[in-house]
């Protein structure tokens, strides 16, 4: 006795061919995106990559670059400068991320609260994050100046943008410890540096405390109603109930926070130019300097292997906090 093929094949032999026409039109609506991410964004990388393994110069002309190896790597380890700016932007990390994401927080569980007129509360404290850095550094070179509005306020007659005098300065002269025995990190940021790191904490608040105001907002309001219950009013349910459930927020403030800092430009090149003494020198504006020759001889090998050190710095301190923050964040 023979048997016919199941009646749900030819069903199924269809269903298949649609799903294939559907994948190829799919393909075909993004291949525009697919073809210019791989040229000018997959592409570049991979030439910026094999730059880093030549000695590329001022001229760009592929053809004259020779084939170096990890000299340009080696080299960038050995620099000086490099070292400075890395030092630089590591202290720029530290505060700047850890005052933005606790200010953001602050502020953000204030714009929570149900008053009235809170929406023009809101409107006020983000308009800073809708300039543009550029905007902002000239704004705050007028207010940093000798005699401008900062040191009106403060009755000062400090330059903001101009003295390379350590932070820890006065701690180390109290100790009778000269400076110059220190390491370069040890001596802490200048005071140049902490003007711009509180200019960058300033624009950068508002934008992070939308992020928090919209986590805080997805929190259930009977947790709060439970906890008042038992007594945990105020800061307690603060502590005990928002900051854990707002962790998964922090982190991704953390993250993004930690990207920016590493990768600050804008505010270097129109109000320093990394001075004075090298003291706001960060590793972009480095970059930038050696590889289109400002103020020195153009090296893009050299600049793109700084480049690719600084993207894996960036990405291992990445890892590290999302292995910390995720690892805290599991049991809510």
């Amino acid at each position: 006795m023979t048997t016919s093929a199941p009646a749900t094949r030819p069903p199924r032999r269809h269903a298949a061919t649609l799903a294939r026409r559907e994948a190829i039109t799919a393909y075909i609506f993004i291949a525009p995106y697919l073809i210019t991410a791989g040229i000018f964004t997959f592409g570049v990388l991979a030439y910026v990559f094999y730059t880093s393994f030549t000695n590329l110069s001022a001229s760009f002309a592929a053809a004259s670059a020779k084939f170096v190896g990890l000299d340009n790597y080696i080299r960038a380890f050995r620099d000086q400068e490099f070292r400075i700016s890395l030092a630089n932007v590591f202290w720029y990390f530290v505060v700047v991320t850890t005052l933005q994401t606790i200010g953001a927080i602050l502020l953000a569980v204030l714009l929570n609260a149900r008053l009235r007129g809170m929406r023009v509360y809101r409107t006020m404290l983000y308009a800073p994050s809708v300039a543009s850095a550029v905007v902002m550094s000239l704004i705050f070179l007028w207010l940093y100046l000798r005699t401008g509005f900062i040191n009106y306020i403060l009755g000062t007659n400090i330059s903001w943008l101009s003295s390379p005098q350590p932070l820890f300065a006065p701690i180390y002269a109290a100790l009778g410890v000269k400076m110059t025995d220190l390491p370069y990190f040890f001596r802490g940021p200048s005071i140049t540096w902490m003007a711009i790191m509180m200019m960058n904490v300033f624009s950068t608040i508002p934008t992070y405390m939308v992020m928090f105001l919209a986590a805080l907002q997805d929190i259930p309001r009977h947790l709060y109603e439970a906890a008042a219950l038992d007594g945990a009013t105020g800061a307690r349910s603060f502590w005990y109930i928002t900051l854990p459930l707002l962790r998964p927020a922090i982190a991704l403030v953390v993250i993004l926070g930690t990207i920016g800092t590493f990768l600050v430009f804008a505010q270097i090149s129109i109000m320093t130019q990394g001075g004075p003494l090298r003291t706001t020198l960060a590793p972009l504006y480095l970059i930038y300097q050696k590889t289109l020759g400002t103020g020195t001889q153009a090296e893009a090998g050299f600049g793109a292997a700084m480049a690719f050190i600084l993207a894996a710095i960036i990405i291992t301190i990445n890892i590290i906090q999302r292995r910390y923050i995720e690892r805290s964040t599991e049991q809510y």
